[in-house]
């Protein structure tokens, strides 16, 4: 068998490994492979093949891994509106229960039911948001 034909084998297998992995690690090295593919059908001899697929490997997974992953990572996504609310602490108004009942969010005061509809939360309370429903808090108190 020619040695290209086992720098291919060995470039595909890394690849489908990549697939399996999502590193991007084994996929660089999957293209390393194939570089050094082109130049043992060139016809240069195996010590400089692995020469080249030493190179070409360790160049990818110091520069250009660094930059994959770089741009992979994406930013938390920041929620606004009411979104924003569930898990923040709210004060308790007036009694909450599972049907009627208001709290102070950040200031606001808002309409609110017990997430759990057997419970009966009393003024003062703490509680967190669990859901906004519309323009009702769904909260459950702390503990």
């Amino acid at each position: 068998m020619d040695e290209w034909v086992i720098w291919i084998i060995l470039a595909v297998v890394l690849g489908v490994a990549e697939i399996f992995t999502l590193t991007a690690a084994l996929g660089l090295l999957g293209a390393a492979a194939l570089l050094t593919a082109a130049t043992a059908a060139l016809g240069l001899p195996v010590p400089l093949q692995l020469l080249v697929f030493s190179l070409a490997s360790a160049a990818a997974l110091i520069v250009i891994r660094p930059i994959a992953t770089r741009h992979i990572r994406q930013p938390q996504v920041r929620r606004f509106g009411i979104e924003a609310l569930a898990g923040k602490p709210a004060y308790v108004v007036s009694e909450i229960t599972g049907r009627e009942g208001r709290v102070r969010i950040d200031g606001e005061e808002w309409s609110a039911r017990a997430y759990d509809e057997t419970l009966v939360i009393p003024t003062g309370a703490t509680v967190d948001v669990i859901e906004i429903e519309g323009a009702t808090a769904l909260v459950y108190p702390r503990e």
